[in-house]
């Protein structure tokens, strides 16, 4: 019943509340961040959701547009301005997915949305971990984050879908407010340096 029904429940009336309260933050940081980025104040990519459906992911871009001589992109280490790893330390940049929450294409708890490419090189337990809507925050993140490798990440977002029930939400939403306060497995290159999923023999 709760994984049914409850969760979405609580997940539109969470964002909606979260939304409303975080509006002033949300429009300085629009605003800044357009004048900072070439009017570009948000980072927008296709992810898989439930069943592997597509959406448009939508967060606050903390990386610039800068190329090098040949026209290709810097790499993303080189990109990401100083404001850009603010809001990643702080997690800032993830409050616009409250937007992709309300509208049902994420939860507020669950596996990280990935990227499509990867969708083939699952196997089929690993494909399990799409059972369930993606969330901003999930069993993986708070069991550490980037510093776990693929195949231990799949296995506890996993373990999420197949355990879903109110008190693990809120054990995650607790063990998440805690490492954003004290900083812990957050830094401003996560995702950046990280290696790509390239199978099912990756570490």
């Amino acid at each position: 019943m709760y994984a049914n029904f409850f969760k979405r429940l609580i997940d539109f009336s969470v964002s909606f509340l979260l939304i409303c309260l975080a509006s002033p933050i949300i429009l300085f940081l629009t605003i800044f961040l357009f004048f900072s980025n070439n009017g570009k104040p948000f980072f927008t990519q296709i992810r898989p959701g439930k069943n592997e459906e597509l959406f448009k992911l939508i967060k606050f871009k903390s990386m610039n547009d800068k190329k090098d001589a040949s026209g290709a992109l810097l790499p993303n280490h080189e990109r990401i301005t100083p404001v850009g790893r603010f809001i990643r330390k702080t997690s800032l940049d993830e409050l616009p997915q409250l937007f992709n929450v309300l509208k049902g294409e994420m939860s507020l708890i669950g596996p990280r949305p990935l990227l499509p490419k990867y969708l083939p090189l699952y196997n089929a337990e690993q494909r399990k971990r799409h059972k369930t809507r993606p969330g901003i925050t999930g069993w993986a993140q708070v069991n550490g984050r980037n510093a776990i490798s693929w195949n231990k990440k799949f296995e506890l977002d996993v373990w999420y879908v197949d355990n879903v029930s109110f008190l693990t939400d809120i054990k995650i939403v607790i063990l998440t407010i805690k490492k954003v306060l004290l900083r812990k497995d957050i830094n401003d290159t996560e995702n950046i340096g990280m290696q790509p999923f390239t199978g099912n023999n990756n570490g």
